[in-house]
């Protein structure tokens, strides 16, 4: 694929990027190793002091960092903005905590002392996709630098403007050159940097067969990988949740950054007693939903796919389905076959061996599924390949509690629409990707955790 920026709702090519040639990528290569050499001693006073910097700078330039987002992949600027600021929120969160994460922690033993120590691991590289192309690369680069990394970016090729935008924040805030890096390649160069030796480690977010090729390099090469990758979200609606209200947080779950979410929630699953009434509820909201010029027009609701081959591809999964026996039940779909834009659409009667039973659906397409009861909900939700995150809805919360320890997945939330905070740990499980980021635990995962063990010398 051309690294270009292509914007996705006039389908028009707006800027050519020559991709970096073998010299430049040693030279990024080497510049990220000799300043991992001097980066890695500094104090978390100092690292605190320049990612504060990095969060103001998106903070002062939200607009700027914004409309990027927005031109490349579509994103409506209300939610592009969203995203920018929560950037800079994962920035001051672990400019405040990460000493107090990664401080040295003794544990009990017969030595004089023994602790833990948690040093950095050198450069890491990072394999980021399109869907949130700020947010999937901060919520690396923040735990990453601060614990004392380095860091090179591999993006999407059709985001280059905000890789290097994101490079040009931790530069503005006066990081080290070579702390954090943009390397304008393709996919079939990453083989070939995970196997430099001077790459310690992986994180890759994205498809479930770009994180298996991953992973098999990685693999070969010893090398640490943290992989988030597909996910088909249930959302379990209970017989006794507010049909009205829950109907409403389904399409924001199913809507999120235009369906193009890993948690967007992608299976409702429904108790029968109410599945009914909730199917025509869920169908009016959807309705309702407005799409337009993502640049231009600030009350719409969903923009449109990233890029054109994404609509097709959501099309023809569609259609496999229904040939298969699933029913449309709100048609909505790509109007247009040369146009990203996708309107919603709702699956009903999927049974196994249907596409939209095994298929993640990256766009604004709700599968919905009748459960006979609550545990038939749960024995629906984990008859999946993935488990990053889901949702259940009730009234009666320890009901709800005791349900989500029977979901498998990396997250479950209880009457919330599944999100992200930098406090709690993110990941999945199954073909979801395993790893965390955010939260202590993310922080934790490109470090040398070592033991240190230290005896008072015999006389």
């Amino acid at each position: 694929m051309a690294i270009q920026t292509i914007n996705p709702y006039t389908n028009q090519v707006v800027k050519d990027f020559e991709p970096a040639s073998a010299q430049q990528v040693e030279k990024v290569l080497q510049t990220a190793e000799d300043t991992f050499q001097s980066w890695r001693s500094t104090h978390f006073d100092h690292r605190a002091q320049l990612m504060h910097k990095a969060g103001q700078e998106l903070e002062n330039r939200t607009n700027h960092y914004a409309r990027l987002i927005s031109l490349e992949m579509g994103k409506p600027l209300k939610q592009a903005r969203s995203e920018v600021q929560k950037c800079a929120k994962v920035c001051h969160y672990y400019a405040d905590h990460a000493q107090e994460f990664l401080q040295d922690e003794d544990i009990a033993t017969d030595a004089t002392r023994s602790f833990i120590s948690y040093e950095p691991m050198g450069v890491v590289l990072a394999v980021m996709p399109w869907n949130f192309p700020f947010w999937q690369v901060f919520r690396f680069a923040a735990p990453a630098l601060m614990a004392g990394n380095v860091g090179i970016l591999k993006h999407a090729s059709n985001v280059p403007q905000c890789a290097l935008a994101i490079q040009e924040v931790f530069e503005n805030a006066g990081f080290p050159k070579g702390c954090f890096q943009s390397l304008l390649i393709g996919s079939k160069e990453v083989d070939a940097l995970i196997k430099d030796p001077r790459i310690k480690a992986v994180t890759l977010t994205g498809s479930e067969g770009a994180g298996a090729k991953v992973a098999s390099t990685a693999g070969q090469e010893i090398k640490k990988t943290v992989l988030e990758l597909g996910g088909s979200d249930a959302f379990i609606v209970l017989a006794d949740a507010d049909i009205d209200a829950v109907s409403e947080k389904a399409v924001q779950a199913r809507l999120i950054n235009t369906g193009q979410s890993c948690i967007a929630a992608k299976r409702f699953i429904i108790e029968q007693s109410i599945a009914e009434p909730f199917l025509a509820a869920f169908s009016e909201k959807m309705q309702k939903l407005k799409t337009g010029n993502p640049l231009e027009d600030e009350d719409i609701d969903y923009g449109p796919l990233a890029r054109v081959d994404l609509a097709q591809e959501l099309t023809d999964q569609v259609e496999r389905s229904i040939q298969a026996g699933a029913k449309l039940y709100l048609k909505g779909g790509q109007k247009d076959k040369d146009s990203a834009v996708f309107h919603p659409a709702i699956l009903t009667h999927i049974e196994k061996r249907n596409p939209a039973y095994e298929e993640e659906f990256f766009g604004p397409v709700a599968l919905v599924f009748i459960a006979q009861d609550a545990e038939d909900a749960i024995r629906i939700a984990n008859d999946s390949p993935f488990g990053l995150g889901g949702s259940i809805w009730t009234k009666d919360i320890k009901r709800g509690q005791e349900l989500a320890r029977k979901v498998e997945a990396g997250a479950v939330f209880v009457n919330a629409v599944v999100a992200s905070d930098p406090a709690l740990p993110f990941g999945g499980i199954k073909k979801s990707g395993y790893g965390r980021e955010l939260s202590y635990v993310g922080i934790r995962e490109f470090v040398n955790q070592k033991t240190i063990w230290v005896s008072t010398p015999q006389e």
